[in-house]
């Protein structure tokens, strides 16, 4: 081949991590490099604009339409799977909440064999990424290229501050900064809005590294393999406009894919579990059991009711409304517009003896569905709820040795006893939680799920039908100690037994964290990025992190003013 088409390290795919290490690995200069996006220009008004985030994630044009297997514990419902296909990937496609998980999700990591990985190791990557509009402190970023913000601060809308207060009212405490010292409890919900424009890793990371001649990007190409020489990569098979094209990489090939498409690529290229490869026609190059196991994912339901006062963003779905706010937004790039409508947000745990919130809520002043259709009548309110750690584990798994045949996807959702009793909870503190006195002048009646629904079978039924996937497959690709053999990578993201392979994406956790993917997977690109190039990684913090003194005793810091029905605690006995 010609020097032109070799290169120093190319990555496969221009997502939440791809756009980091593109600008990473070329900021010295000294390294070519080449990425690869199966997607096209991110210039879309639809991208761009805040309030517009529901249009891209159902587009073709911007998000491959994965569909999941029909899940045997959701009354065999097949569930929809979008993953970013344009440049940014997932971050723009995304709904723009900046979470970074809770600092026990980082440091259970490493008890799962991810060495070097604990939040007090993960924190000042987070930081490098980030740059706070608050201005940066021991546990937020002010220099880094990804824009964060507390949106409007709650001004657009008095429900906000109203959830905000039932919390405290329901007996929670409140946050300051869930991504600082605390993240349980109730506060403002951050977004990666900049200028009141999508602050996608493409505008944050990709703009500036493409001014560079070091940089290389090839969009509208599919990738279909790693090329291996034997037990080595050496390059990736690519096509493009219908014709198949080869690149060699002088140092190390590097996928950042996703969860998706990082198993599917590996099984391609002959590495994953023996079974699968075969089935598929693929020779065996790496028996690795683990490509595409580990599967986990964050379901929600819309817990919904009737607003008392017209205040809602119901009344701005009419065709007038939407051509105002669109052409504020695109003079001033201010109002609705301008944000994501997630502006408050809380953390809770969902019973006693667990140590770190495993509910997540994002509060919306709207009663509608996430892709914007099947608004109600009137006006109403809704929070966007579900348990965060669940036990369930899925797949995926490809059945052809064909790259445009989508890999076969299986969640599992809700397939343990446990997860079960965790919706159940969810819903029962959810409705208690929206019926406080903070609430009472805006809470008419209970849309969804409706007050019929209180016992645990009533319950179990409306989540099969009604939950929905918060989009966050991850875990995939799993990173692990030696003595895992589930484990992909090792805690240097590479590929086991193959060299000069790496995974750097949402697919190498371990477990999924408490909180929205595309923090951590940024985080995740910013500390493998180092890796690569050999650089010592930066030094650990060591900050003090907020933990009920009294979790194993308690869910909660204080009675609520208004109780619903049984206490939980015996609820949960009685199950």
């Amino acid at each position: 081949m010609s020097d032109k088409n070799t290169y120093d390290y190319i990555i496969i795919g221009a997502g939440s991590a791809g756009c980091v290490l593109a600008n990473r690995l070329t900021e010295d200069g000294k390294h070519t490099v080449l990425l690869l996006e199966a997607g096209g220009s991110d210039k879309s008004l639809f991208i761009q604009m805040p309030t517009a985030l529901s249009y891209p994630m159902n587009t073709p044009k911007y998000a491959w339409q994965f569909h999941s297997e029909k899940e045997p514990f959701l009354d065999y419902r097949a569930m929809h799977c979008p993953r970013g296909k344009v440049l940014g990937g997932g971050s723009s496609i995304n709904g723009m909440v900046y979470v970074r998980g809770h600092a026990c999700d980082f440091d259970e990591w490493q008890e799962h064999g991810a060495h070097g990985w604990s939040y007090q190791d993960c924190l000042p990557y987070f930081k490098k990424a980030e740059s706070w509009d608050k201005g940066g402190d021991e546990y937020r970023g002010s220099n880094g290229p990804l824009a964060t913000c507390n949106g409007n601060d709650m001004a657009l809308n008095p429900l906000y501050q109203a959830f905000i207060n039932a919390g405290k009212d329901a007996g929670y405490p409140t946050t300051e900064d869930y991504n600082g010292f605390r993240q349980e409890g109730f506060g403002a919900m951050h977004m990666t809005v900049k200028n009141g424009v999508r602050a996608s890793t493409s505008n944050a990371y990709l703009r500036d590294a493409l001014k560079r001649p070091n940089l290389t990007l090839l969009s509208g190409v599919l990738t279909r393999k790693v090329l291996l020489d034997g037990k080595q990569a050496v390059g990736v098979q690519y096509e493009q406009n219908g014709q198949v094209n080869e690149v060699l990489a002088n140092k190390e090939v590097i996928s950042a894919a996703g969860s998706i498409g990082s198993p599917q690529l590996l099984q391609l290229s002959g590495i994953g579990p023996e079974d699968v490869l075969q089935s598929a026609g693929v020779p065996v190059v790496q028996h690795l059991p683990g490509v595409g196991e580990n599967l986990q994912d964050h379901l929600e339901v819309y817990f919904q009711y009737h607003c008392k006062q017209p205040i809602t963003l119901n009344s701005k779905l009419n065709l007038v409304s939407k051509g105002l706010i669109g052409s504020r937004w695109m003079m001033f790039k201010s109002g609705l517009g301008a944000t994501n409508h997630f502006e408050s947000c809380g953390f809770i745990r969902s019973r006693a003896n667990i140590k770190w919130p495993n509910i997540q809520y994002h509060f919306l002043p709207a009663a509608m569905r996430y892709d914007g259709g099947k608004a109600i009548d009137g006006h109403g309110f809704q929070v966007h709820v579900g348990p965060n750690k669940p036990q369930s584990r899925g797949r995926v798994w490809i059945t052809s040795s064909d790259p445009k045949t989508f890999p076969k996807i299986l969640f599992n959702y809700i397939g343990t006893p446990q997860d079960k009793q965790d919706w159940r909870d969810t819903i029962r503190l959810t409705r208690e939680l929206l019926n406080q006195p903070a609430m009472d002048a805006f809470r008419g009646e209970e849309i969804q799920p409706g007050t019929q629904i209180t016992s645990d079978e009533a319950i179990d039924q409306w989540v099969r039908e009604n939950v929905e996937s918060a989009y966050h497959p991850s875990c995939t690709c799993k990173m692990g100690s030696d003595d895992d053999a589930m484990a992909v990578v090792d805690n240097q993201c590479r590929v086991r037994g193959i060299k000069h392979l790496r995974i750097v994406d949402s697919s190498v956790f371990p477990t999924i964290p408490n909180g929205n993917l595309n923090a951590p997977t940024i985080m995740v690109a910013e500390k493998a990025a180092d890796m690569i190039l050999g650089k010592p990684a930066l030094e650990k913090t060591d900050v003090d992190i907020w933990i009920d003194d009294q979790w194993q005793s308690r869910q909660r810091l204080g009675k609520p003013k208004r109780a619903l029905g049984k206490p939980l605690e015996q609820t949960q006995s009685e199950s």
